[in-house]
């Protein structure tokens, strides 16, 4: 059994916080475990409760439409998100509930080692690096405890303005010529 599968088990029968007595299914992480990217989003909604994996509802296509834009494609990327369980009514998860499932997050980014890791949301965002201000960052490499980020927004802000749909996508472009370099062993311009 792989270290990645013991952390799906662990999520799957978890108790570490209120959100399991609302959930139909914990959402781990899903995807390529030797992937070089790691996309972060902020919980699970009603079709990712429903399923138990990450990202298939409204948001999930548009994140495959801005993965496949920028030539990625689903199966070569690892998606996981901050909070395993949905919260109720889709609200925000709280501090106690991030904290619960920091660890699965974390051990997953251990597991995988990717050379960067995609930031979608605030959530996300504030969770990962205690960043408040995406739109200030958002396009953007960040390096934190010898990691790299790339900051964006996250796929379900285009629901609520169609505008950003392009603004995505060519994010997802410039992340996909950052990560061609990295693989490369070229450098790539980040802030601290």
């Amino acid at each position: 059994m792989s270290e990645l599968t013991n952390v799906r088990n662990m999520v799957v029968s978890c108790t570490n916080c209120e959100l399991y007595k609302s959930r139909t299914h914990a959402v781990p992480g899903i995807g390529n475990e030797k992937s070089d990217i790691v996309f972060v989003g902020e919980a699970p909604g009603r079709n990712e409760d429903l399923q138990g994996k990450p990202f298939v509802g409204t948001a999930g296509q548009i994140l495959s439409e801005a993965l496949e834009y920028a030539g990625f494609s689903r199966d070569e990327v690892y998606i996981t998100n901050v909070v395993k369980c949905r919260p109720p009514n889709n609200r925000q998860p709280q501090v106690e509930e991030r904290s619960s499932c920091k660890p699965y997050l974390s051990k997953e980014l251990e597991i995988i080692k990717p050379k960067i890791i995609c930031i979608l949301g605030n959530t996300a965002y504030n969770s990962l690096l205690d960043g408040s201000a995406i739109t200030k960052n958002r396009g953007k490499v960040i390096k934190n405890n010898d990691k790299l980020y790339f900051v964006t927004i996250h796929p379900a802000a285009v629901i609520y303005n169609p505008s950003l749909r392009q603004v995505l996508k060519n994010d997802f472009v410039f992340l996909a010529g950052v990560l061609d370099k990295l693989r490369k062993g070229m450098n790539v311009e980040y802030s601290q």
